[in-house]
């Protein structure tokens, strides 16, 4: 169980490097509860917040929404990246961003507009 929701926590969130930044804004968590529901399957989060510097080690983008706490990099077993993202963009309702990778799903809940893409 989690601290943060039922199924999530922000061990599963925090920054690789150690720093302590684990704290992701609670619309993001929202949203992958959703989405564990709708599918029926667990979240696996490869990478969630990202501190600054963390993020320039692992090449994020400069306005990463990692680092903002606003996005997770995520993975479903028994589902494709694409299967991933079409499930997400059916909660986001043409907001928040979907990056669709080789074997992840990147989803945001950026403030200002929808933003798709593939990496």
């Amino acid at each position: 169980m989690g601290d943060l929701s039922p199924h999530f926590s922000r061990a599963q969130f925090a920054s690789y490097c150690g720093c302590g930044f684990t704290v992701p804004n609670m619309a993001l968590v929202d949203l992958l509860e959703k989405l564990r529901t709708q599918v029926g399957k667990p979240i696996k989060i490869k990478s969630g917040c990202r501190c600054r510097q963390h993020n320039r080690n692992v090449g994020g983008a400069k306005q990463s929404q990692h680092t903002l706490g606003n996005a997770a990099d995520i993975k479903i077993e028994g589902m494709t990246p694409d299967e991933v993202a079409h499930q997400a963009a059916l909660l986001l309702n043409h907001g928040g961003g979907i990056g669709v990778y080789p074997s992840f799903t990147h989803v945001d809940v950026r403030a200002g507009g929808a933003a798709r893409w593939r990496g």
